[in-house]
């Protein structure tokens, strides 16, 4: 479809609610059939300290310039996720010079078709960008300017938002020491502030958004990899149950963590940062430069405090039995801000009205609220790339046959059990130099991303089976190859997503994959308590040719692929945001390899996915030894050690 519209120099958006102007900025590839505006780094919320339950912001002046993009949460030096997933080289676009700043990273990006008014009320969707402790929703990788262009040329023109939420320790950290710092505050609960973050930037999208032509009451939240993982975490919290703020859900490659921590676990966790750091108190630890402090691991993404998840989400994850309870009035309320509900009065979403706890300030107050159903069962879309593990190759080269056998047979501390993991990914101390990085890398993408996600499909599946269609859960298997590298590795279907990566196909329209030497050295030796091993060859796990070690040649994916392959995935993903069945339910839709798109028998896991060595092999230990053999592997012989053992060698940061 296409919008005629005169093109403006700078957009404006006056908003009616929130009592400014917004000043935005044309995007690139906006035109005069499909002009595309951008309103950068809009805060969404105010942080009031370190370790601190954020606030939702509204409080503008009468002119808000948003043609820049806003501060990015503080995170460790070096390349970007994206940068070592992908390799980008000097030809990509640069990286935006995005400040780092710990009180102001809470800020939002809007995208969206030229022209909209209230009365447009175009489907939003809202994403959540992965990365563990590194990452920003204003990389120029999720830029929104492509999917907003295409989803109108598609005929599905959509409001894009990607936001800016606290990372590592600053957005997980959690401690019964934290707990009562922050009761003292008088917020209730402690940690999931990076997770919080974002249910304050769904509040304020849900609230606000319709000035820019969406439509709060129809938001899909969608992730990738941490960012994904995060999306589940929201669907089993108490405020989804109570308040949803979402109408459906894309889960895209989620990395699973089955634990879910209670506060003093996650305690004994904060506890060694703080020895690290030759601090004994939580004001102490707030005084730590922001650049220290990030070099930290968050050790878990979510805790369990009793509040932020709803009863009985541990069907979907292993719980610590040292669970901490609090009143079920509070844990089944949300925290919004008071005067939304007061401003708005009924939530769209539903009708009716119920008691909330409202955290305003630092008092507590009740506040009527719409009522909401006893449960909430969005439609969900879930699904997973071929070779996930390909990240995890660099640090699962340093394993010798031997020594990976070794550690199975430590984690499983059953030797039946190890030898059946072992024997299903025909694993052994003597397994050919060449074959083993194939096998290791099989084993660590089931343990760590294949098998959690078949698990988390199935209980969506199992939790939605009594409702209709449109409650329903639809999967897919994402293995169309790379541009660049040529493999369906971990997010790799962002690079169609985004599209915002375009190749730059050669008069033949191929890509080559990239020299993988800056990843994999020729050889290398490994100390080990076994005199008679030879130094092992990883020069399998350079794999510039096909991904089961034979030499066919570089692999390349022509520009047919590419399109066709886009255009499906964006296809399906914007019929989903306008509430729309993406596919039949009892299909699996598949995207790749060579370009290969289409629904098929959901018969397609047994060929796509290694189903027989998950019953054989996973099942049998259990969802909390698989992540630990999944994540020790994954890491590395050295790798699985705390980074703050690392870090307690260095001088540690004294507090004056």
């Amino acid at each position: 479809m296409g919008i005629h519209i005169p093109l403006a120099y700078q957009p404006v958006v006056r908003h009616t609610t929130l009592k400014t102007t917004f000043t935005g900025l044309q995007h690139v590839l906006s035109a005069a059939e499909t002009p595309i505006h951008q309103y950068r780094g809009i805060k969404y919320a105010t942080i009031p300290a370190r370790f601190r339950q954020s606030r939702l912001f509204t409080s503008y002046r009468s002119s808000t310039d948003a043609t820049r993009y806003g501060p990015i949460c503080p995170q460790p030096k070096g390349k970007t996720v994206e940068e070592e997933l992908f390799a980008f080289s000097g030809a990509e676009p640069s990286m935006r010079n995005l400040k780092q700043i710990e009180s102001e990273c809470l800020n939002l990006n809007i995208t969206c078709p030229g022209g909209l008014t209230r009365e447009s009320r175009l489907p939003v969707m809202v994403w959540i960008h992965g990365g563990g402790d590194r990452g920003s929703g204003s990389h120029w990788l999720y830029d929104g300017g492509p999917l907003v262009q295409n989803s109108i040329r598609l005929g599905k023109p959509i409001v894009l938002v990607t936001i800016n939420y606290r990372l590592g320790l600053l957005g997980c950290a959690a401690g019964p020491k934290l707990l009562e710092d922050n009761k003292i505050s008088g917020e209730v609960g402690v940690g999931n502030y990076g997770l919080r973050d974002q249910r304050h930037a769904l509040e304020w999208v849900h609230h606000f958004i319709a000035d820019f032509g969406g439509d709060g009451s129809n938001i899909t939240l969608f992730g990738a990899s941490t960012g994904a993982s995060d999306i589940l975490n929201h669907l089993n919290s108490s405020s989804n149950a109570s308040y949803p703020l979402f109408a459906r859900a894309i889960v895209q490659s989620p990395v699973i963590d089955h634990i879910v921590p209670s506060v003093s676990l996650a305690g004994v966790h904060l506890s060694k940062v703080m020895s690290a750091l030759r601090t004994s108190t939580i004001q102490e630890l707030r005084k730590v430069p922001v650049d220290k402090l990030v070099n930290f691991t968050s050790g878990s993404r979510a805790v369990d405090d009793g509040v932020f998840f709803k009863n009985g989400f541990s069907e979907s994850c292993v719980r610590e039995q040292s669970h901490l309870h609090v009143p079920e009035k509070l844990a089944a309320h949300c925290i919004v801000e008071q005067h939304i509900v007061d401003r708005h009065g009924t939530h769209p979403l539903r009708a009716g009205a119920k008691v909330i706890q409202i955290l305003h300030h630092d008092t507590l107050a009740l506040v009527p609220c719409p009522a909401v159903p006893a449960a909430t069962h969005q439609p969900v879309i879930i699904g997973d790339c071929g070779y996930e593990s390909f990240v995890n190759a660099p640090a699962a080269s340093d394993w010798t046959p031997a020594a990976a056998v070794r550690r199975v047979g430590a984690i499983c501390q059953s030797v039946k059990r190890a030898n059946a993991l072992l024997r299903a990914y025909d694993i052994s101390a003597h397994t050919p130099d060449d074959e083993f990085p194939e096998r290791l890398l099989e084993l660590i993408n089931d343990a760590r991303f294949a098998w959690p996600i078949h698990l988390a499909a199935e209980s969506l599946l199992r939790s939605r089976a009594p409702l209709k269609d449109s409650s329903g859960v639809w999967r897919y298997v994402f293995d169309q190859e790379a541009p660049g590298s040529g493999i369906p590795q971990h997010a790799s279907d962002l690079l169609y997503l985004f599209d915002t990566a375009r190749p730059a196909f050669t008069a033949q329209s191929l890509i080559t994959a990239p020299d993988t030497d800056m990843y994999f050295p020729d050889r290398f030796d490994v100390d080990d308590e076994d005199d008679d091993e030879v130094p092992f060859d990883n020069s399998a796990f350079d794999d510039g040719g096909s991904l089961d070690g034979d030499d066919l040649g570089p692999l390349s994916i022509d520009q047919y692929q590419y399109t066709a392959v886009r255009d499906a995935l964006q296809l399906r993903w914007l019929t989903f945001a306008y509430g729309a069945v993406p596919w039949a339910r009892d299909k699996v839709f598949v995207f790749g390899p060579e370009g290969e798109a289409g629904e098929r028998g959901p018969n397609i896991f047994e060929g796509r996915r290694r189903i027989e060595a998950w019953r054989a092999a996973l099942e049998p230990l259990g969802r909390a030894l698989v992540q630990k053999v999944g994540l020790e592997l994954g890491n590395g012989p050295s790798g699985g050690a705390l980074l703050i053992q690392r870090q307690m060698e260095e001088r540690p940061f004294v507090v004056e």
